[in-house]
């Protein structure tokens, strides 16, 4: 009869063993809020943190997964000019800020729905001949103004990361 117990007992320790570390995941996820920036977004691992706020010269906010080259991701707020759809928002960024990066390789566009919604472009590059990779979110806000969140690293790393990427993008909501 005691044997039986001690290994009920043990059973329960292990199942709870189990579930846990999901439990204990779920309570490391931080939040991100600032009145400078005008958003809050929330970063499902304490491995994200916060490395360069907005002031007078720079309006973006920067954060590290870990060290920059295994993801780097920086959040802006831009305003949509009258008619510019976020498709074509999304092709003149990527004119103006990434298609001159050595070994620059589009990838695909797709529709994006979170707290805001919007659409997501894919695209690869090198990097001190490392191959990288990057995933831009832009996120409409209210009415006029757009959130770019744009997410660079090396490509397997980044690649290993986009759940916490697409649900980063998902949280972000405008304050």
């Amino acid at each position: 009869m005691r044997s039986v117990f001690t290994f009920l007992v043990l059973s329960l320790l292990a199942a709870f063993a189990v579930a846990a570390p999901g439990s204990i995941a779920n309570s490391q996820s931080q939040t991100y809020t600032s009145q400078k920036v005008g958003f809050s977004v929330e970063f499902p691992s304490p491995a994200w943190r916060l490395v360069d706020e907005p002031d007078d010269l720079h309006q973006h906010t920067e954060f590290v997964y870990g060290d920059r080259i295994d993801g780097y991701l920086r959040i802006r707020k831009e305003s949509l000019d009258e008619g510019v759809t976020m498709s074509d928002f999304a092709h003149r960024d990527q004119d103006q800020k990434t298609r001159f990066l050595p070994g620059y390789v589009d990838g695909k566009e797709e529709s994006f729905a979170g707290r805001l919604s919007g659409v997501t472009t894919s695209y690869e590059f090198t990097e001190r001949g490392k191959p990288m990779a990057g995933r831009t979110y832009y996120l409409q806000g209210d009415g006029r103004s757009v959130y770019v969140l744009r997410f660079t690293g090396l490509r397997d790393k980044l690649l290993r990361i986009r759940n916490q990427t697409d649900q980063i993008a998902r949280s972000l909501r405008s304050s």
